[in-house]
């Protein structure tokens, strides 16, 4: 036999010893070690403390280490304080572990405290990570705001004997933990459960800061479940913290019996002294060998009998390094019934989407590719890898994906109320979206771009926004999806060009139609489309249909805007205020101040969002004459801008017959 293999099964037989006699003796926790981050932010740099910082900071931690038992009861060890004036206010949160006694809550609050100053004298923002606790301080304000970075990442360096087996399991265990831990109030986001693994059982636990909202610690929690194939693989033990949210998996009970769950069976320690204890205890260590000898026996005639050679990866699966879930196709194929009509959400040019449940009782959205699909690996891949790294409310979250023969397979999550289109295009549902609501829709999708072009780790021209791209979630929240035609940009480039143009008609910039240039104000220009469509109801690629009259919704908004009567642009079931009327105006301007011809011209995301929020008229500046004004013509066939337009069109991108999105399947 193989010395690597002989070390592994003695390995093996030494944790299976180690496991039974935890039985046997009791254990002694050891002093918990501890991780620190001294910009919470993630950057690289970080404004040195003030003296007036500082003393502000010094005051909460000296208060919080010394607050009392009393007051750690009343909140559940969730504390939150804010002290000081900006630019030197202090914005402190402190949370124990949810199975915690007060006692040891207060403990590691006070090491903490003193711990955190040590490791991070000079710095502004810092979070430190102990088992049972977390602190961490800042200038801005980070009270109810989701954040996943920075990410402490341990693990133990012991491997389980049958990975399958633990990833489902542990799927299904932190998918219910998941649940659980979003759901709970606001004093308590805590869950810890346990799930048998092939011979062993895995012990988990996942929490949140309670100030946040259940969405948001379901994508927290979500996020540091979907790292634990990538970072641990294998791994029995692991720990992921972040200033948000946290989680931990062991092979051994590590945290306290929650008294709203079923305890799973232990061995009880003999209760009865004398020689009939000590007559006990001689029996059960013969059994514990006797137990070792046959596993033992088994191990090497399984070892003999059932060598498993590793499966191998797809070449496109080794190319992808997101952080998602690999889903088995039986799994997604039980999930939607077979792939039953009952289950279809939708279709495109790139497939059909099915409605599914897991075997955890989660809903999921899985869009599976066409194999006559113009999508193919290249497109398949690019979301997988685009989608897997952003993080924001207002996208569509990528769980997990499926690669098995010629099925190609993304499962997001669920949204509920379907796509922006099928309520504003439609005359019963649109009156579903009053004015507040639309307004809304408009300031998440604004929000969702910025992300994409600035705030993510990666700047990502999206390339086919319109209506039918926009989901919206149970409350009405829209969220951005569909990023097969995504483009990645560096963070310094401006501006890339391309052959082959994807995306649909009406939404398109002239640039990137006609010359194939593509850069962030391209998805401005979608977005300004996307805003005017929102605001009238009116689809811009079919607003007017006779021969005689050729006008795009554009050309109808330019109309009404230099008449004075932008008005008529509003759809007629919006009964607007006085309030919401200069609020319509507004989004009105802004949207043809997205769709300016020239590009220079148009403002970027964060504009959009701050002239989202603005509070006038006045502030904003006029827009000039918006592109794709089709004129009209006084016969069919004559030769004017209208006829030219549609002629260049058609040299450079082919239209679906559904109206999906013009898609390539070359490189790009």
């Amino acid at each position: 036999m193989p010395l690597s293999t002989s070390s592994t099964l003695l390995c093996s037989i030494v944790i299976i010893y180690i496991h039974l006699l935890q039985f046997l003796t009791p254990t002694t926790p050891q002093s918990p070690d501890f991780r620190y981050n001294c910009s919470s932010n993630g950057n690289s740099t970080t404004t040195n403390i003030t003296s007036a910082y500082r003393a502000n900071l010094n005051s909460l931690l000296s208060s919080l280490s010394s607050n009392n038992q009393t007051t750690i009861i009343n909140n559940h060890g969730f504390y939150t304080s804010s002290l000081g004036d900006y630019p030197n206010t202090v914005n402190l949160i402190s949370l124990c572990r949810g199975d915690i006694d007060p006692e040891n809550c207060q403990s590691c609050v006070k090491k903490s405290t003193a711990k955190i100053v040590e490791v991070c004298p000079q710095e502004m923002e810092a979070v430190i990570w102990f088992d049972v606790c977390m602190l961490r301080y800042s200038n801005r304000f980070i009270f109810g705001i989701m954040e996943i970075h920075p990410t402490s990442i341990g693990f133990l360096r012991r491997n389980v004997s049958d990975v399958d087996e633990f990833y489902k399991r542990l799927g299904t265990l932190l998918s219910g933990l998941r649940s659980r831990a979003a759901s709970g109030g606001s004093d308590r986001k805590f869950a810890a459960d346990s799930a048998v693994s092939d011979l062993n059982t895995i012990y988990a636990l996942v929490q949140c800061t309670p100030d946040l909202e259940e969405l948001d610690c379901s994508e927290c929690l979500e996020y540091v479940a979907s790292a634990v194939p990538n970072c641990c693989y294998g791994r029995e033990g692991i720990k992921i913290f972040t200033p948000s949210c946290n989680l931990r998996v062991e092979p051994y009970r590590f945290f306290a019996v929650d008294p709203q769950l079923a305890p799973p069976p232990v061995l009880d320690e003999p209760s009865v002294k004398g020689n009939k204890s000590r007559s006990d205890r001689t029996i059960i260590i013969i059994v514990v060998a006797v137990v070792i000898a046959v596993m033992l026996g088994v191990t090497i005639w399984s070892f003999f009998r059932n060598i498993k050679k590793p499966k191998e990866i797809p070449e496109t699966v080794q190319e992808i390094s997101a952080e998602t879930i690999v889903f088995d196709f039986g799994t997604i194929r039980d999930a939607t019934s077979n792939f039953s009509d009952e289950n279809k959400l939708g279709q495109g040019g790139f497939g059909v989407v099915y409605k599914g449940k897991l075997s955890s009782g989660q809903l999921v959205a899985v869009k599976r590719l066409s194999r006559n699909s113009g999508q193919g690996d290249i497109e398949f891949k690019n979301e997988v890898v685009l989608v897997a790294k952003l993080q924001h409310r207002n996208l569509v979250r990528l769980l997990g994906y499926c690669l098995e023969g010629s099925e190609r397979l993304l499962v997001y999550e669920f949204v509920p109320n379907g796509s922006l289109d099928h309520f504003i295009f439609d005359p019963i549902r649109r009156v579903v979206l009053d004015w507040d609501r639309r307004h809304k829709i408009i300031g998440g999708i604004a929000r969702g771009l910025l992300y994409l072009h600035e705030d993510s780790r990666l700047r990502i021209v999206h390339r086919d926004l319109k209506a039918s791209n926009i989901l919206l979630d149970a409350e009405m929240n829209p969220k951005i999806s569909d990023f097969g035609m995504a483009r990645l940009f560096a963070l310094d480039q401006t501006q890339s060009n391309t052959s082959r143009i994807v995306g649909t008609y009406g939404y398109m910039a002239p640039e990137y139609a006609f010359r194939g240039q593509v850069s962030v104000k391209s998805d401005v220009f979608s977005f300004g489309v996307l805003v005017l469509e929102i605001i009238s109801g009116l689809k811009n690629n079919s607003f007017g249909h006779d021969e005689d009259n050729i006008e795009s919704l554009l050309s109808h908004a330019w109309k009404n805007w230099n008449e004075g009567t932008s008005s008529n642009l509003v759809d007629p079931i919006l009964l607007t205020s006085d309030s919401s009327r200069t609020e319509t105006m507004r989004c009105i301007q802004i949207g043809l101040l997205c769709v300016q011809e020239n590009v220079a011209e148009r403002p970027t995301m964060a504009s959009v969002v701050l002239m989202l929020n603005s509070l006038s008229l006045t502030t904003l500046p006029p827009p000039s004459h918006p592109a794709f004004v089709l004129m009209q013509t006084s016969s069919p066939g004559s030769d004017t801008n209208s006829g030219r337009l549609r002629s260049r069109r058609s040299n450079y991108v082919q239209e679906s017959a559904d109206d999906a999105s013009i898609t390539s399947p070359y490189p790009r």
